[in-house]
């Protein structure tokens, strides 16, 4: 089983996935599955299910996002990345929006009305571009996108990549910024997850760490205006290769000194993180190579 996810309208149904098929269980009598589709070509390794309910997206190792329509039990709408599709996500309180990342180290933001994503950005070549130009030769860690995660307020989403960093967007009408980047992990970020409140975020990587980033500080509640914003980045790059010929940290990860509220060494590369309430007090869940899933404390936001 690569993926599963709650219908938030019935709490007792479960969709999971496993191979190329998805089943629909009812948590109360789990004997046998109440409906299976089998609309994917190749391995599913994400599904994200829209707020109302009514459409489940499922991405896969062909780079296709199947998005089906529950009511129906048809595929409404085929999306696509140009490699393996890692992660897909339904924005909080817009049914017909997503993003979606993927091996083409592509971020796409959706609508369902259409087949071509409004907007797409390129990890590296948004690197290459605003950080130094020796960089476009350099393919020792390409950032391969593996994990995406929407904020509760539908704006704001991180991107967990190969390279070891996470980048911030934010969603401004039928395109998207980046608002921040660091380097979180020392190796492969492997999943990214937006706590329920605010804008606490969880990452989890091959390097064995569970960390807890604060990104309020970055992001907040106000809109900022994204020309200005391109430009800001654009003169720091600028300001910071002529003084010294070099790639500026600044200008690269426009918070060098971001520094993780907690940190868990977990030991084993992550798989799978999730938030829950046990006995009264947050934990973060950790799945990982073995059988077992870990159980860690979190401070209250």
């Amino acid at each position: 089983v690569a993926s599963v996810v709650f219908s938030a309208r019935r709490p007792s149904t479960l969709y999971a996935s496993h191979g190329e098929a998805i089943s629909v269980l009812d948590v109360r009598s789990l004997q046998e599955p109440l409906q299976r589709f089998h609309v994917n070509e190749e391995e599913i390794n994400c599904l994200s299910l829209s707020d109302t309910g009514g459409c489940l997206a499922a991405a896969d190792d062909s780079g296709a996002i199947r998005v089906l329509d529950l009511e129906s039990s048809k595929v409404s709408r085929t999306l696509r990345h140009s490699n393996i599709c890692s992660s897909v996500a339904f924005r909080p309180q817009r049914p017909q929006s997503l993003v979606s990342c993927g091996l083409d180290m592509q971020v796409m933001l959706w609508n369902l009305q259409k087949a071509r994503p409004l907007w797409t950005t390129n990890l590296q070549e948004c690197d290459t571009e605003e950080e130094s130009p020796q960089a476009a030769g350099q393919l020792f860690n390409p950032p391969l996108a593996h994990s995406l995660s929407v904020a509760s307020c539908g704006n704001v989403f991180g991107c967990g990549a190969q390279d070891g960093k996470v980048r911030i967007f934010r969603v401004t009408g039928a395109r998207f910024e980046r608002e921040l980047q660091f380097q979180a992990h020392s190796l492969g970020v492997s999943q990214v997850l937006f706590m329920p409140e605010g804008y606490w975020l969880l990452s989890g990587g091959n390097d064995g760490k569970v960390l807890l980033w604060d990104v309020s500080g970055s992001v907040g509640k106000q809109q900022k205006s994204p020309a200005k914003s391109l430009h800001r980045r654009k003169a720091q790059a600028a300001a910071s290769s002529s003084k010294d010929g070099k790639l500026g940290k600044a200008a690269s990860n426009e918070q060098p000194g971001v520094v993780p509220k907690l940190s868990i060494e977990h030991g084993e590369k992550v798989n799978w993180l999730s938030c829950a309430e046990i006995k009264g007090s947050k934990r973060v869940l950790v799945a990982d190579q073995t059988s077992s899933i870990s159980a860690y404390p979190l401070p209250e936001p």
